[in-house]
């Protein structure tokens, strides 16, 4: 009841604000409102490439505040009540620009009753998805009347969705009760730089700077995604010991953590030299690079990580659980590319007996990034561009 409180006097202040600022005109603006960061950046940069005229705004988390303001030739706004002047800027921008960008859930866009014309385009965070999200989620149910209202309300305002795949658009069609003629086949802008191999190699050099230890060494990465009922302290699952015994010398092991999570994760100290923790290293597409096998569970990284055509291990211990608790989606589950595992035993034995089918890895990768070939970013900013211009 609290939170329903707290979020309709949220809404009812936004929805105010937004009706004033739609008193001023249209601009040629985009607005990107960001909670991640390489679809986002990937779009403007390509912007500038481009040489796109227009303002261009970035309405960010706290986290995200610092990425953004150290690009040029944009204007960064922390979208927060906490910081009243950029908030109601922020809210003036949104009513006034031609196009949006957003990269997640935002239950302002239930009172974001844009104007005629202006896109708001619908840039998700992940070009695939294991666990159920929108109306799918079994958490759903538990919601009153008034919360499945409003994001019913939201997913109506997404003018188009960003999709690299069939079978993506699949799931947002359940997930956000959004028709087939609202998905744009550009393919996912964070996928570019799987394509472009004078980027990858800068790429690997920057993470090999941040972290020498990696040199002559194959490197596994462990990247969960988090639990709800987890996200102030990290429960580690890996027996870190066991897997340093078995695995220290020829391996190491980097360990990347959900942003989500609050407390950081300490590294033992008698582990050091086959254990990193790389969770606050800001670019994950950058660590995959450098990744010669995964480890995850329900993340969205596999989708990417597949391009490169290298072995996933899939550590789903609690899968009963986290299956009758949030779902997951039959469409990963159809054709998971890796062996699923329980314990770290298990990973341990998989490593050591190579059980990894590439042609499955290929076949997924395939699947889930049929329209991202490296232009996708490019394909996006063809289209504002004719918005911008009309």
């Amino acid at each position: 009841m609290a939170r329903e409180i707290a979020v309709t006097l949220y809404l009812f202040m936004f929805s105010i604000l937004f009706k004033v600022s739609k008193w001023f005109p249209l601009k040629d603006k985009v607005v990107f409102v960001v909670s991640f960061s390489e679809n986002n950046k990937s779009i403007y940069k390509e912007m500038m490439r481009q040489e796109v005229s227009c303002r261009t705004l970035f309405l960010t988390t706290e986290k995200m505040e610092k990425t953004f303001s150290a690009l040029e030739k944009a204007e960064t706004l922390l979208f927060d009540v906490k910081n009243p002047w950029d908030f109601i800027r922020s809210v003036y921008h949104l009513a006034t620009a031609k196009i949006v960008f957003v990269d997640n859930y935002y239950g302002f866009l239930a009172k974001s009753n844009f104007r005629h014309g202006v896109e708001c385009v619908q840039l998700w965070h992940a070009n695939g998805a294991i666990k159920k999200f929108g109306f799918e989620d079994p958490l759903i149910a538990d919601r009153g009347k008034r919360a499945k209202k409003r994001f019913a309300d939201v997913y109506k305002r997404f003018s188009k969705v960003a999709i690299g795949s069939k079978a993506m658009g699949s799931i947002f069609s359940k997930a956000f009760h959004v028709t087939e003629d609202r998905f744009i086949k550009t393919g996912i802008p964070r996928t570019d730089l799987f394509f472009d191999e004078k980027r990858k190699e800068r790429a690997l050099k920057k993470v090999h700077a941040a972290y020498p230890q990696l040199a002559g060494k194959k490197v596994v990465l462990y990247a969960p995604t988090y639990r709800e009922r987890g996200l102030t302290d990290v429960d580690m699952k890996l027996d870190l010991t066991m897997l340093a015994n078995q695995l220290g010398g020829e391996y190491i092991l980097l360990i990347r953590l959900h942003p989500a999570i609050r407390n950081q994760f300490e590294v033992p100290l008698e582990l050091n030299d086959f254990v990193l923790d790389a969770s606050l290293y800001r670019n994950m597409n950058e660590l995959l690079l450098s990744t010669d096998v995964l480890i995850t569970d329900y993340s969205s990284i596999p989708f990417e990580f597949a391009l490169l055509k290298r072995p996933i291990i899939f550590f789903m211990y609690d899968m009963e659980a986290y299956e009758r608790e949030r779902g997951m989606w039959k469409e990963f589950r159809e054709l998971i590319p890796g062996p699923v595992v329980t314990t770290s035993q298990e990973i341990v034995d998989v490593m050591r007996e190579s059980v990894f089918d590439e042609t499955l890895v290929s076949a997924f990768a395939e699947r889930w990034n049929e329209y991202s070939n490296g232009q996708s970013s490019q394909n996006i900013v063809e289209q504002i561009k004719e918005k911008l211009q009309g």
